[in-house]
């Protein structure tokens, strides 16, 4: 029979997968083809299982928190982040295809490009209870 793991120790491993997952996150902010969003969604979730603290400050952060907690209670992206994303992803995949020199791996990122940028266009986003027409 094996032993299960104890608590404090999935705790210690759910926050490197966390810690890993936020500067993979952060990471992805300036490195062409590394997303943002899922590893921030990630770290949010480990970070719940693995420490309530580290939570709360993702949460908190200026620039990290918006985006998960939008994601967390609407399912849905601020048209800010609809707008930034869309852009770093064209302008990503674009260089991208610019620097390599094989037509095949320009025609795969180009299919990357149109699967990624079509998911991140169904992506539901966030309306300002200002633009609801009851309120007009």
């Amino acid at each position: 029979m094996t032993k299960s793991i104890t608590s404090p120790v999935k705790n210690v491993l759910w926050n490197i997968l966390g810690t890993l997952s936020v500067i993979l996150g952060v990471v992805g902010i300036v490195l062409p083809l590394l997303p943002t969003t899922p590893f921030l969604l990630l770290a949010s979730a480990c970070f719940f299982r693995g420490s309530p603290k580290f939570h709360a400050w993702l949460l908190a952060h200026p620039k990290l928190g918006p985006v998960i907690a939008d994601w967390d209670n609407h399912r849905s992206i601020a048209p800010g982040v609809r707008v930034k994303g869309g852009l770093f992803i064209i302008l990503s995949f674009a260089l991208s295809i610019i620097l390599v020199s094989s037509y095949w791996l320009k025609l795969a990122l180009f299919l990357l490009f149109v699967a990624i940028f079509t998911f991140f266009l169904r992506i539901p986003v966030k309306q300002s209870v200002a633009d609801n027409s009851e309120n007009h």
